[in-house]
């Protein structure tokens, strides 16, 4: 089983295996490999749609306002489709009428987010009081609708939770129906945290996440873990392993077969705590040992879509868990450093998913190795894409997301150093990022608190920027 290669000989081997498979759709239909999984199966996100605006001057008098309605119906369940995990409510019409719009208002009690499509100018005044109405709220206009759009941004600066697709293109829609399905999804989402939570203060109290997010914190001891894991059928560990992981591998480097069937079990006995709790993700303090280090577990559920994170961070553990909801993706937690002879940062870790495009996505080539902190265990060098976009994000005192964009140029090599899975990614100007790390916010905090980034493959910093919205919560941009 075991078998010597550096990382440059894993890379070559596997400049044969690239490509890339996407799910297709925005996020769509991000629950489905977790269900398949055995995960129970969350309620379908409500989304009451209004239109607003019969016509007029704009778009034109003779404006068939029932018509454009019927298209954007057929759209939408279109949109239903694709994301596979919502249910549209109401339809209503309604004039350019601040009186219609207030009548309407207690026909969304139940919905857990708000779409207005804009049909007609002169509709500031509905579109306000529907705002107001406190849901998470999307407005889609097209071009010629009115110029109503322009009191949006005022409402946003004064803090109301709406974003606007002002856009030709109806692909906006989905992504703004995608965006509005992630606070209703934070609501209703449970992290085990195995041990203790770390991080920034707020996201270290259980109250302050759940008044924030209304997600909900279950504590797991470390007893109670281990009792799980000893409660495992040692030949579904085998079994798993042998389907998941052994057959799988490009090379198994350092671990033994006993390492590998033991980090299998680790995973089954998690599974079966998360389901039994009704949980989303999971979080450990306890992930470096208890019987054995978790780095094959947390990458097994990063890959069906849900959230491993390690080291009990609560403010990386959330992060994955939001950008999960909105994108599809799996995040990477890492150790930042910097290579500012190549204006770049380098992200490792010995935790990534393999999964890296989404649960619909092609596995990437991996290694199976000890974690390079002890030598100990399994864990997993993945060769992440070269070329790749990727958005490094940090949600951090509940309220504010750092983030940043950049673009894999290099998979490192430095004598096989620091943490397993790692890319060298150029950002728009490191020394500004290193000067500035922690943008103010983290500077009087633990070394992992300031230290951690989260990868996701993609560039999303402008749908962060409406999530944020969305959810009330500030963007700073790093580098």
């Amino acid at each position: 089983m075991r078998e010597s290669v550096n990382r440059r000989e894993f890379l070559g081997t596997c400049a044969a295996c690239g490509g890339m498979v996407l799910a297709g759709g925005l996020a769509a239909r991000p629950l489905a490999a977790a269900e398949e999984a055995g995960w129970p199966k969350m309620p379908p996100v409500k989304i009451h749609v209004v239109y607003v605006g019969l016509g007029g001057a704009w778009p034109k008098p003779e404006f068939d306002a029932k018509a454009e309605v019927a298209k954007f119906q057929k759209y939408l369940d279109e949109v239903r489709q694709r994301l596979g995990d919502v249910e549209f409510t109401g339809g209503e019409l309604i004039p350019q009428s601040d009186a219609a719009a207030a009548a309407l208002v207690p026909k969304l009690a139940g919905a857990d987010g708000l779409l207005l499509v804009h049909l007609a100018f002169g509709s500031g005044g509905p579109l306000a009081k529907l705002v107001d109405a406190g849901l998470a709220t999307a407005i889609f206009s097209q071009p010629f609708s009115g110029h109503d759009w322009m009191y949006v941004p005022q409402w946003q600066k004064a803090g109301k939770k709406v974003v606007l697709a002002a856009s030709s293109d109806y692909g906006d829609i989905d992504r703004a129906v995608a965006l509005l399905r992630v606070p209703a999804r934070m609501r209703q989402s449970r992290v085990l945290v195995v041990g203790h939570a770390t991080g920034t203060a707020p996201a270290r109290s259980p109250q302050k996440i759940k008044e924030k997010l209304g997600t909900e914190l279950v504590p797991i001891t470390a007893a109670e873990q281990l009792e799980a894991y000893r409660a495992v059928d040692p030949k579904a560990a085998e079994a798993e392993a042998e389907q998941y992981w052994l057959t799988a591998a490009k090379k198994i480097v350092e671990p033994s077969r006993e390492d590998i069937l033991s980090a299998a079990r680790l995973y089954l006995a998690i599974k079966g705590l998360m389901i039994q709790n009704r949980a989303r993700a999971v979080t450990s303090t306890l992930c470096m040992s208890n019987p054995t280090n978790a780095c094959l577990a947390f990458s097994k559920l990063n890959d069906l879509g849900l959230v491993g994170a390690c080291e009990g961070d609560m403010d990386s553990t959330l992060t994955m868990l939001l950008f999960g909801y909105a994108f599809g993706k799996p995040g990477f937690i890492t150790d930042p450093l910097f290579d500012l002879s190549k204006n770049a940062v380098i992200h490792a870790h010995c935790v990534s998913a393999t999964k890296m495009d989404g649960p619909g996505g092609k596995r990437a080539p991996f290694l199976i190795r000890t974690h390079r902190d002890d030598n100990n265990g399994a864990a997993l060098e993945v060769e992440l894409r070269v070329g790749q976009e990727i958005t490094a994000a940090k949600l951090v005192n509940l309220d504010t997301l750092l983030l940043s964009a950049q673009k894999i140029i290099e998979i490192p090599d430095f004598d096989d150093r620091g943490c397993r899975t790692q890319c060298t990614a150029r950002v728009a100007d490191a020394r500004q990022m290193l000067a500035a790390w922690g943008s103010g916010i983290l500077e009087r905090t633990d070394m992992m608190t300031l230290l951690h980034r989260v990868v996701f493959y993609g560039n999303h910093v402008a749908s962060t920027r409406d999530l944020a919205q969305l959810m009330g919560m500030k963007v700073v941009m790093e580098g």
